[in-house]
């Protein structure tokens, strides 16, 4: 009788742990059919990356069928699909602040609308809130070619846009996302220039040169150029330091910054600044400087091509022939046939400036 009576027992146990397990959610990290996958792209100093898993057609109807028309989908299969962003962006034209979202989708034949969900960790789109949208965009489906696994990519890199596009089965969705990046870059160099990097010269001048070459606010480019100087008097943060005042029109203020930093630089500095005048097609202000550096420094080698080009702008090809053999003679090893390719050109009588 107790033996009947502890069977009984035990199979009471046997049946609940199965139902037990019949019933639970798995909590092992097995294959899924819809495997997880995840895109990231850079726009300026702005990362953003889209998580999501990739569910097959499988020769399933998609529109309309498995995903319907009408209702929030969680725009890929499994947990959430997530949009996260590590500073402040737009989305199609609309702002979307730093963060991580759940995005879904609710498609329609013509029309999709894309959202944003404060709340991202949800399992797909069954307990989808609207009111935790952080954002609601309207964007345009197009026929793509056939993509059996969904997809996330981001195409039509600018500067500050890319556009993101879900793609699956015969239809992309794309939507533009856009950063500040002038704004970005001008608070994040407030941030570094507060850390270790304010110590250095070459730091202030750095930021100083991306805010000038990027039309970003000049007053910042002097007082960075200017900080750069502090720091350590050096050619090139002076000659930042004039373009910046240049800039600003104050001319007076560059010729003597620019003045001071031909005083302090190297023979090569000098030409190599006369050099880039010249391929910016400032020919007669790269003359000036050649002019410089052939009073101070008239024994250095690449001086000799500096007389070669201004001979040859006077078409005394005879005196730029001869300067020319000086360069290619004394130049190092490497550069030798450069040099001698321009004597052969000097030779034809042809315009070594253009």
């Amino acid at each position: 009788m107790r033996r009947r009576t502890l069977s009984r027992a035990g199979l009471g146990l046997t049946l609940l742990l199965a139902a037990g397990r019949a019933g639970a959610q798995t909590v092992l990290d097995l294959p899924r059919a819809s495997q997880h996958a995840s895109v990231s792209q850079r726009i300026g100093l702005t990362t953003i990356t889209i998580d999501y898993s990739r569910p097959v057609v499988n020769g399933r109807k998609i529109w309309g069928g498995l995903v319907p028309y009408g209702r929030p989908w969680r725009a890929g299969a499994n947990e959430n699909t997530t949009f996260e962003t590590t500073g402040p962006v737009s989305i199609e034209g609309k702002p979307l602040p730093a963060g991580k979202y759940g995005l879904h989708a609710i498609p329609s034949e013509h029309e999709w609308t894309l959202v944003f969900s404060r709340n991202s960790t949800s399992w797909g789109s069954f307990t989808y809130d609207p009111a935790e949208d952080a954002l609601r965009v309207l964007v345009k489906p197009a026929a793509a070619e056939m993509r059996e696994a969904l997809t996330y990519d981001f195409d039509a890199l600018k500067p500050d846009s890319a556009v993101a596009a879900l793609r699956w089965e015969k239809i992309a969705v794309p939507f533009t996302v856009a950063v500040d990046v002038d704004a970005d870059v001008a608070e994040s160099l407030k941030r570094q220039l507060r850390a270790w990097s304010r110590w250095g010269w070459n730091s202030w001048d750095e930021a100083a040169t991306y805010l000038l070459d990027h039309h970003g606010k000049k007053e910042d480019a002097l007082a960075y150029a200017h900080h750069s100087v502090e720091v350590e008097e050096r050619f090139d943060n002076l000659m930042t330091k004039a373009r910046a005042l240049d800039a600003l029109e104050r001319r007076p203020e560059a010729t003597a910054a620019r003045a001071r930093a031909f005083e302090i630089g190297s023979a090569l500095q000098i030409h190599s600044y006369g050099r880039s005048l010249q391929a910016e097609g400032k020919q007669e202000e790269a003359f000036k400087v050649f002019r410089v550096n052939i009073k101070r420094h008239p024994d250095e080698w690449f001086v000799h091509s500096e007389i070669a080009r201004m001979a040859c702008a006077d078409h005394d090809f005879g005196t730029a022939i001869k300067e020319m053999k000086l360069a290619a003679a004394g130049a190092p090893k490497d550069f030798q046939p450069q040099f001698e390719g321009l004597v052969r050109r000097l030779e034809a009588h042809e315009d070594i400036n253009k």
